[in-house]
């Protein structure tokens, strides 16, 4: 007899582990303050958006346009950048000038062509057919997808039961027409995850950041009436990590939890735009200035250094492997 088993969740994935050590206090927060304000000065934040997905919702003036360009990308914003870009490029294309009066008017048949063929590892094109006509709803319904988010948004009660009302609204769509047109879905619930998990949900979170904070050379603030000191930070294993260098976090999973406390203490930084440090510490990672295996010379020329835990052992070793 065979025995079954439920299939066990997902759990967060794992940035690279660090010894334990206590998050810094307040004294230690004010020494970061500084340092962090340089590595965001020295980021070089326009010539980076080119490398990032928030380049797509950036190229429309109209807010409409900007939120379903916006969703569309941080939604298939994961793996390797230069194989989702082709992909969100040729549907943007596809949608035309105005994306957002195109996914208005969509019918089934016009995804059918838009959507031919479309696979991006985990996606399909029913899957990407679900977000293009949750939108459309949400379009019809609530005249924007800020409304849409404001339906669900009670402030007090923190980002993610908004978060997880807005994704399960986009995702009250008819299946079956879709099934029977462009075939099964098969990542639906990695694009648009309802319930939420333990996961970070850092493609949701970075669409959040994209929408509410700025304007600035990276964010477009066009959604006024949620404040950024609600943003989490969009925890990936580049922020992760530096998280972990700088004493940001005593945790080494990528979990909403420790999205939760990496914030927390950026939060003490600047309690009214915890966030705004985000997107110059994900591309210190992403550059390949912080690599996930430290190496002494880019330690060296590190902005981070004189507040980096793991910076100054790795030169000591440095150091006395030279000895």
């Amino acid at each position: 007899m065979t025995r079954t088993t439920a299939a066990r969740p997902a759990r967060p994935k794992t940035a690279r582990k660090a010894p334990k050590r206590a998050a810094l206090g307040p004294a230690g927060l004010a020494k970061l303050a500084g340092p962090l304000e340089s590595l965001v000065a020295a980021a070089g934040l326009d010539a980076r958006v080119g490398f990032d997905p928030v380049a797509f919702p950036r190229r429309y003036p109209d807010p409409r346009d900007v939120e379903v360009s916006g969703l569309l990308a941080a939604s298939l914003a994961y793996g390797r950048v230069d194989l989702f870009k082709p992909k969100i490029e040729s549907i943007l294309a596809g949608l035309g000038p105005r994306p957002s009066e195109a996914i208005r008017a969509m019918t089934i048949p016009q995804a059918k062509r838009l959507l031919e063929g479309f696979v991006y590892r985990f996606n399909l094109a029913t899957d990407v057919a679900v977000l293009l006509f949750g939108m459309k709803r949400a379009l019809s319904r609530h005249g924007s997808l800020e409304s849409l988010f404001l339906s669900h948004w009670q402030g007090g009660d923190g980002l993610r039961p908004a978060l997880g009302g807005f994704l399960a609204e986009l995702r009250e769509v008819p299946m079956a027409p879709l099934r029977e047109a462009l075939g099964p879905e098969r990542g639906l619930q990695h694009m648009l995850p309802v319930p939420l998990g333990p996961g970070a949900s850092k493609r949701m979170l970075m669409f959040l950041r994209w929408m509410v904070r700025g304007p600035d050379p990276v964010d477009l603030g066009i959604w006024t009436r949620v404040p950024a000191a609600a943003l989490l930070l969009p925890l990936d294993t580049h922020t992760g990590r530096m998280a972990q260098h700088l004493g940001l976090t005593t945790r080494t999973d990528l979990s909403w939890k420790t999205a939760e406390q990496v914030t927390a203490s950026l939060r003490q930084i600047d309690p009214l735009d915890p966030v705004r440090f985000d997107f110059a510490l994900c591309h210190h990672g992403m550059s390949g200035a912080c690599p996930a295996t430290p190496q002494a010379s880019h330690c060296r020329a590190c902005e981070l250094l004189p507040v980096c835990r793991t910076g100054p052992t790795v030169l000591r070793r440095s150091r006395a492997g030279a000895d």
